[in-house]
């Protein structure tokens, strides 16, 4: 059934914006976990005395790819120390995880799905030959027990058992053997059918349950995708449809889904925590690599242009968990938080905000995402995600030169040794499409290259920037792949402690961000005019926004929510003026850490 295969960390590079934003992550929080973090530092995973069940795993998971794709000696050779001692402890049967024998059975084993998942990427990555062994011992081990009932699935393990299929599928391509489609059929057997959990989606509740959990959501999305090859199960695209269901119900106007911690429904003021936006991006990567649907590698695009910059600071020392549309600031609730089930802390940005998951788990997403700007299937290669980038294989040299999304002009060079055709993907909103100054249709542009032949190829189109509907009455800025919000200015406070044994100080420290800023604003003018101001060195920064849009907007007595003063009303108390127009500028919603970006338009 794939579609599309991807290529390893050595065949494709960064380059460009891309490149500078997997440096800002190298340097940041990403790329220092195992010095500063005890979590990662002192891990039982590799023989010490801290957590030892999904945070390395996690960590790795992105610290890996991120190391080879910026070729980073010092990064790989650190990701070898740990992928080493995490060999090292595996036991005689194939056991990997820190926990002693006895305790295997209330042991759950989403860790081992997760350090399975993991391997493969070193793999990938590394090609070191060690690793498809300590794999198969690892999942042989698993089925043994699982068909034993030494262990069965619970919790993490049980919501997430689709995500052992990533090791599974590259398994199987290796040695077929039928023991690996019985412990496919286990894992979905003893795991959550989330088709039944579609009534708990259209009316959430301030209650906590694995099957509206929001990460475990975005990582669902991509279940069918990933195991009916190996179940021998027709591909039904299961996952539209309860895309459609979870839009429709709790959708964001970047992509996401609200869930904080669990489903939110369709408020601007319920946050969105930042795991899902990494582990919905993968599914997203996934379901295009397998089904070819270009809906898929449009909607990554949302979520990554979007979603990930907004919840991270610009110098990725610091993340919150939970992002809001409309955020006007990002301070300590003295008593019940707006959230349904997090913690008053979940919107500052810090080193680990409400819980440490995301600290260890959102730096897959840019890794994976750059993965993705090139694919492909047999003699035929994709430009799946036009962000500059450079393929280099036995047969194919590609070199893209853009700043897409911030600008919407392409050059592609390429050399090939063997004829190839060569696809490119363009998004469903381009519009005056021209290809080496021709007008040009179709949402997928293809070109049959000669051997030998060096080929330039010039794609342009424009994006007419446009008003969104959103519940409530309310409406959202789109150009493109990117939504726009009214920018909020603040100051920021620091705080510097220690909690339960963890260190915050500059740079992972906690931040408060306090507005200084008006934010009760309302659209007043049809027209949106798009400015373009180059990309500096930090692609999506909060001072100098690459692109932004100039609209008109008069302040309304719009009201914060009861019970509140640092959250606004979830929607306007008022929709009358009380100013006259004023001239805006609208950033990026991924510039602007406090933001509105559902406004009623008036």
């Amino acid at each position: 059934m794939k579609k599309w295969n991807f290529y390893s960390t050595n065949e494709i590079k960064p380059r460009g914006w891309l490149r500078k934003q997997l440096e800002i992550q190298a340097q940041g929080l990403s790329g220092n976990l195992d010095k500063i973090w005890p979590d990662v530092r002192d891990s039982a995973w590799i023989g010490g005395n801290k957590e030892g069940w999904e945070r390395v795993p996690y960590w790795l998971d992105g610290f890996i790819p991120l190391a080879y794709l910026l070729d980073s000696e010092d990064m790989i050779a650190r990701a070898k120390k740990y992928i080493d001692a995490i060999v090292s402890f595996q036991k005689a049967d194939g056991w990997i995880c820190p926990c002693r024998d006895e305790d295997r059975k209330t042991y759950d084993t989403w860790a081992v799905q997760l350090i399975s998942k993991t391997l493969t990427v070193y793999y990938e990555c590394s090609g070191d030959e060690r690793i498809p062994d300590v794999i198969y011992n690892v999942l042989r081990n698993y089925y043994d027990m699982l068909k034993s009932g030494g262990i069965s699935l619970f919790d993490w393990g049980k919501a997430r058992w689709f995500e052992c299929f990533i090791a599974i599928d590259f398994l199987y391509e290796r040695c077929k053997e039928d023991w690996l489609i019985d412990l496919a059929k286990i894992l979905k057997s003893q795991g959550l059918d989330y088709n039944e959990a579609i009534p708990l989606w259209k009316r959430p509740l301030n209650k906590w349950d694995f099957r509206t959990h929001i990460v475990n959501i975005g990582m669902m999305l991509k279940s069918e995708a990933v195991s009916c090859d190996i179940l021998g199960e027709e591909y039904s695209d299961n996952a539209e449809k309860l895309h459609s269901i979870l839009k429709e119900y709790n959708g964001t106007p970047v992509g996401l889904f609200t869930g904080d911690e669990c489903l939110s429904g369709l408020s601007p003021i319920q946050g969105t925590e930042l795991c899902s936006v990494a582990e919905q991006m993968y599914s997203y990567e996934l379901l295009y690599a397998f089904t070819g649907d270009k809906k898929w590698a449009e909607r990554l695009e949302t979520l990554a242009f979007n979603a990930l910059p907004a919840t991270v600071s610009d110098d990725m020392w610091t993340h919150q968990y939970d992002q809001l549309s409309n955020q006007i600031a990002c301070v300590r609730f003295p008593a019940k938080p707006i959230f349904r089930t997090n913690g008053g802390e979940s919107h500052l940005f810090g080193l680990e905000p409400n819980f440490g998951c995301c600290t260890a788990n959102f730096n897959q997403a840019w890794p994976k995402f750059a993965l993705s700007a090139f694919m492909f299937s047999g003699d035929t290669v994709i430009s799946a995600v036009p962000v500059p980038s450079e393929l280099k294989t036995e047969n194919e040299h590609i070199v893209l030169e853009t700043n897409y999304p911030f600008e919407n002009s392409f050059k592609y060079t390429v050399e090939v040794r063997n004829a190839i055709t060569f696809k490119v993907r363009v998004p469903s909103f381009a519009k005056n499409l021209t290809v080496n100054g021709e007008a040009a249709q179709g949402e997928e542009l293809s070109f049959d290259l000669v051997a030998g032949e060096k080929t330039e190829i010039y794609i342009s189109f424009d994006v007419d920037p446009c008003f969104d509907e959103r519940p409530h009455e309310l409406k959202t800025v789109r150009c493109g792949s990117l939504v726009f919000s009214v920018p909020i200015k603040y100051e920021t406070r620091m705080l510097e402690y220690e909690k339960d044994g963890v260190e915050r100080k500059f740079p992972y420290c906690d931040y408060e961000l306090i507005p200084v800023s008006d934010w009760n604003y309302a659209f007043s003018r049809d027209s949106l005019e798009v400015v373009r101001n180059g990309v500096s060195e930090t692609p999506f920064s909060s001072k100098n926004p690459p692109v932004t849009v100039r609209t008109g907007a008069k302040k309304i007595g719009w009201g914060f929510e009861d019970g509140y003063d640092t959250v606004c009303a979830k929607v306007p108390e008022s929709r009358e003026a009380v100013s006259g127009e004023e001239e805006l500028l609208l950033f990026p919603y991924g510039c602007a850490k406090l933001r509105m970006t559902e406004l009623p338009k008036i």
